[in-house]
């Protein structure tokens, strides 16, 4: 089998992140028709827990960002969707295998139709997988799966620039990512230019700092240049006075991975955590979030800790991390 990219757990968070909040723009993107077919009125519900359920002793290799939705067919008719996205920078044998064993496991645990999308984010053009089939004497037992390759995008990068589906720029995002692994300068360079062109599609400003945040993930950048990124984004958010967090998250949790493997200890870990939660909450909710603080630090849990860290970004208000807070000691 051939060896896998380290870079491509990179890309797992924010692809999750993306179609977790942009499962409809996602899906007109790609695939318009399966869009068309879905009544968004009646929302969407995310199926993490049964998911995980369901593909517990099924992997064939590892899969990354792996998403199970709840949808409703127009008409009334329900129905559960499963979006598997392959985010790798090689082909995987067994990928067709496991879009299968998903597709028919959760067939069975929920009786109802189960569509099957994969987008491949590989760099081989002629790796595009659709089937899975076995049989013998002319009986065939199979699954066909709906394929998009991000490949197919490069060089049609202006198109993505003005397209108003907000799934463009985190194809972009991608493509960019791919380019410049051995660029970082470049990288730099064209993370802040895609940032602010963020401002110039109409989009709602929780739709900004989602994308922000997904192209945060994407376009990572060496401690130096991300603290040069963070100077000349700093400016541009005061220019336009809409805050973000991302970036400072991100720090915190950098500087508490890395503490976190220097002592080989969990306390460590903890620790950097809590200093992206205090800078988070300081940057958007000011001195406010620096009171909670009182009642954040005796946590020492490091799974509880993220999970803190990651609801900031998207909380409407300084309550919403109080009640987070309550429900822990209830």
């Amino acid at each position: 089998m051939p060896k896998k990219s380290s870079r491509r757990a990179d890309f797992d968070s924010p692809w999750k992140e993306a179609l977790d909040y942009f499962l409809p723009a996602f899906l007109a993107f790609f695939y318009a028709e399966a869009h068309a077919g879905i009544d968004w009125s009646k929302g969407y519900e995310s199926l993490d827990k049964e998911l995980h359920q369901i593909a517990r002793g099924a992997r064939s290799g590892k899969s990354l960002a792996d998403k199970l939705f709840k949808v409703w067919l127009l008409g009334g008719k329900e129905a559960w969707l499963l979006i598997h996205i392959e985010v790798q920078g090689e082909p995987e044998e067994d990928f067709p295998l496991r879009m299968f064993r998903y597709n028919t496991r959760a067939f069975d645990r929920y009786n109802r139709t189960v569509v099957s999308l994969a987008v491949l984010t590989d760099e081989r053009a002629d790796w595009r997988p659709e089937k899975y089939e076995y049989g013998a004497w002319g009986a065939v037992t199979g699954i066909h799966f709906l394929t998009a390759k991000l490949l197919d995008w490069r060089g049609r990068e202006p198109e993505l620039e003005t397209s108003a589906n907000p799934c463009a720029r985190v194809v972009l995002a991608h493509l960019a990512a791919l380019q410049t692994r051995q660029d970082p300068i470049t990288r730099g360079r064209y993370k802040l230019q895609l940032v602010k062109g963020l401002y110039h599609h109409g989009w709602t400003a929780e739709d900004v700092r989602q994308l922000f945040r997904v192209i945060d993930w994407l376009l990572d950048l060496p401690w130096e240049l991300q603290q040069g990124f963070q100077e000349d984004l700093h400016n541009w958010e005061e220019e336009k006075r809409m805050p973000y967090v991302t970036s400072v998250e991100r720090y915190g949790m950098e500087k508490g991975l890395q503490q976190g493997r220097q002592e080989g200890r969990q306390e460590g870990l903890a620790e950097g955590l809590l200093e992206g939660i205090a800078a988070a909450l300081a940057s958007k909710f000011a001195s406010a979030g620096k009171r909670l603080m009182t009642k954040i630090r005796p946590i020492q849990d490091v799974e509880e800790l993220r999970a803190l860290l990651n609801a900031i970004p998207t909380a409407q208000s300084l309550q919403e991390i109080r009640d987070r807070l309550v429900g822990r000691q209830s």
